[in-house]
């Protein structure tokens, strides 16, 4: 099985970790033209990414190989759905990346908009028709203006600015009757669905019970998230308790105890200990460096 790059922060940073209230905004050129141009197969395990194309040329190398997009488009790729470009040189286009955890802060109640924007989606705009494409570039050069600045109620706005924008891309997605070019990676596949099980798990669940729910045995689990994210199955449910907890010390003012029962920690000083392994930090440490954040 081929093992597919992975990175927690951007294309090529192999050393950053973003924190819970993460934005980042930049024109495709900045980092493509430092990689001529090909962006090689990959996926983020914690960043949603929304690519704005308005003009040039893009080829995708997954997740269908070959497949030359439309301009002017939108693609919204999730964490964990590998992609990869190849762009010609008069790209004109931004991307927008943001963390899983923000965005599970602002659309906290699930919809039918947050189920369709879940997955690997390609925005598809009339260019004879430009005024819907334009409000949508409008609202991400308004958040990368507002992200860049330091003005009050910034957050606030933010999240405003968060919900028309995918309020607008989810219109657009049912105009276009849903067209989803996103085959993927078989064993990428079973690693989205098993995040999206452990997302939905409303009680502890041992690693078979989760390889039972995807028709696969434990082992046959463990060989695909090693190869494929360098993790065994059971650190990627106790990454997703430690995101859980994070999101709970930014955005509540719940006690390290109570956190820690919520994500059925049967012992706080254990979810302490899990907490500083991954994090670096305490639980209450974070909570003063991230507090008040998106």
């Amino acid at each position: 099985m081929e093992k597919i790059k992975h990175y927690d922060g951007l294309y090529g940073d192999v050393e950053h970790q973003p924190n819970a209230g993460y934005i980042f905004s930049e024109l495709i050129e900045t980092r493509s033209r430092s990689f001529n141009w090909v962006i090689h197969p990959h996926f983020h395990t914690r960043l949603y990414q929304i690519f704005c194309i308005e003009s040039g040329e893009i080829e995708l190398s997954a997740p269908v190989s070959g497949k030359k997009l439309a301009t002017p488009c939108i693609m919204l790729i999730p964490p964990t759905v590998i992609h990869g470009f190849e762009y010609s040189e008069d790209v004109v286009g931004r991307i927008l990346t943001v963390s899983e955890v923000l965005l599970d802060g602002i659309f906290q109640n699930p919809s039918a908009m947050t189920l369709a924007l879940s997955d690997f989606q390609c925005v598809l705009f009339d260019a004879a028709s430009p005024e819907p494409f334009q409000e949508v570039l409008k609202l991400l050069l308004l958040i990368d203006e507002e992200l860049f600045a330091n003005r009050v109620e910034k957050n606030s706005l933010l999240q405003a600015y968060f919900s028309q924008l995918f309020i607008l891309m989810y219109r657009q997605l049912q105009t276009n009757k849903k067209e989803n070019i996103a085959e993927g990676h078989h064993g990428l596949k079973y690693i989205h669905r098993f995040q999206k099980s452990i997302k939905s798990s409303t009680y502890p669940k041992s690693i078979p019970e989760f390889a039972a729910e995807l028709s696969i045995t434990s082992v046959h689990l463990n060989r695909i998230c090693q190869a494929l994210a360098g993790k065994s199955a059971s650190q990627m449910v106790q990454e997703h308790l430690i995101y859980q907890a994070q999101k709970y010390l930014t955005h509540t003012t719940y006690t390290v105890s109570e956190i820690a029962y919520l994500l059925k920690f049967e012992y706080p000083n254990y979810f302490a200990k899990l907490f500083r392994k991954h994090t670096g930090v305490s639980p209450k440490t974070y909570r003063e460096q991230n507090q008040g954040k998106m």
